[in-house]
């Protein structure tokens, strides 16, 4: 077994307590939030919050499902190149939920801890007879059962190509790593590919109008929480093992954001201050928007702009959270803004571009199998269309910052030195380089983030 791979479970069944009045069991809440996120394409942790709902499954339970889910989802691809060999008639002739049942199994087998394999085999002999007949379930037990006497060998070969290769290791569409071997490197691709397996770290931003990230740290640490500065935002705080920090007396009073490290940096880039008139094109879900408000004192104003009325109403709600009154939202598809403002009328805009998200697979796993290479080259003409038309809003001096969650060269660097050259009255703030980070760098998002500065006078062309 390829032990590089392994990861803690969370236990080797059901917790403590009594479940008769319950829907399922966590492998069953599992099994469905897995068939309905690849028969309705459906968003994988919109479903699982759902669904635990839906199970009433307990702390421990609900971590078990949400494990399975995204383990299972986030190793799709080698988990059926094993099990191929063990279908008779291969994994596409399963039915869907026979097919996703043999996946969460074989995960739990091959990268989890502290789960007996015939507890597993048992679960899912069971499941296979409440949800279908006896010949299925006698084939699920014969799969699993030699899946167990084989698990040793499964091992990826050496010899392959290295696209072939890094794709099943590190889970990934081999059409993606081949795209990011030709522009990275194989060095890079498979730091790359192993980063967006690794869990999300827990990073939440102070909000200085209340409190210093300093005090937020001790605050944490008082209460027994695992909690220290980040090393890479200045307003950013690493908690561990804390559970949903959304659901704590302190989110809901405004001392914090739930945001990602990579993502706090946009704002400092923007760096606005107190009195100006700022513009942020795509807002939602509006960690952005506020980080810049409390970076003004919350003097000046904040227009959060966002396409979907109700991630404006969220946007509004977050800025009543932090207690800020310089947000004002408005929804607008960003490209008809100059519609709505007069050109030249802002002091520094942030265009958070819509982008194809690769900087975050490892939040959103499903990702990488729902996303066609085709859908890189349609967001760029979004992006390029955003760019052409919000810089008219920014006044001469004023700073645009581009920003997005990938790390594509197209939709980055690419897009902005297209648009330096069409565009001679902006160049590169402060002398200052893009900033494009991957995501094994810091255990953070991949993002990207370029300043430029609209010159001042035709003269300075």
């Amino acid at each position: 077994m390829n032990n590089s791979n392994k990861k803690r479970g969370n236990g080797a069944g059901p917790s403590n307590g009594s479940r008769a009045d319950r829907p399922g069991t966590a492998r069953e809440a599992a099994l469905d939030v897995l068939v309905r996120t690849e028969q309705d394409r459906s968003y994988s942790n919109l479903l699982l919050h759902q669904t635990i709902q839906k199970y009433r499954l307990d702390k421990s339970d609900a971590a078990l499902a949400t494990e399975i889910v995204y383990g299972t989802i986030q190793r799709l691809n080698t988990i059926d190149y094993f099990l191929e060999k063990f279908v008779a008639k291969g994994m596409a002739k399963l039915q869907p939920w026979v097919r996703s049942l043999l996946r969460l199994s074989f995960y739990q087998m091959y990268y989890l801890d502290r789960i007996p394999d015939h507890a597993i085999v048992n679960e899912a002999v069971n499941l296979a007879k409440k949800k279908g007949h006896q010949g299925i379930s006698g084939m699920v037990n014969g799969v699993l059962r030699n899946v167990i006497r084989q698990k040793d060998t499964l091992q990826i070969p050496d010899n392959l190509p290295a696209a072939e290769r890094i794709s099943l290791v590190h889970s990934h569409p081999q059409w993606l790593v081949s795209r990011w071997l030709r522009q990275l490197g194989e060095a890079m691709t498979e730091q790359i590919c192993e980063a967006n397996n690794m869990p999300p770290r827990v990073s939440i931003r102070a909000n200085t109008m209340k409190l210093g990230r300093n005090e937020l740290v001790e605050l944490l640490q008082q209460a027994d929480l695992q909690a220290e500065p980040s090393d890479l935002a200045p307003a950013g705080v690493i908690v561990k093992g804390a559970g949903n920090m959304a659901l704590t007396p302190w989110f809901a009073e405004g001392l914090f954001s739930i945001q990602d490290e990579s993502s706090m940096l946009v704002a400092e880039a923007v760096d606005p201050q107190p009195g100006e008139k700022v513009l942020d094109c795509c807002a939602a879900p509006g960690g952005k928007t506020m980080h810049m408000a409390e970076k003004m004192k919350d003097n000046g104003q904040v227009w959060a702009c966002d396409v979907h009325e109700h991630k404006a109403k969220l946007i509004q709600e977050q800025a009543n959270r932090l207690g800020l009154k310089s947000v004002k939202t408005l929804t607008a598809d960003a490209r008809t803004l100059t519609e709505r403002f007069e050109e030249e009328s802002f002091d520094r805009i942030l265009l958070d571009a819509p982008c194809s998200g690769l900087g975050v697979i490892r939040r959103k796993p499903d990702m990488k199998w729902s996303k066609l290479e085709q859908e890189l080259d349609d967001i760029c003409v979004i992006q390029r269309e955003l760019l052409n038309e919000v810089h008219k809003l920014l006044r001469p001096g004023g700073i645009l910052v581009y920003s997005t969650c990938t790390i594509e060269h197209n939709e980055n660097e690419g897009m902005v030195q297209a648009f330096l050259r069409d565009h001679p009255e902006f160049e590169w703030a402060d002398e200052q380089e893009p900033i494009q980070i991957y995501p094994y760098e810091h255990q953070s998002d991949g993002f990207f983030i370029a300043k430029l500065r609209k010159r001042a006078f035709s003269g300075e062309l």
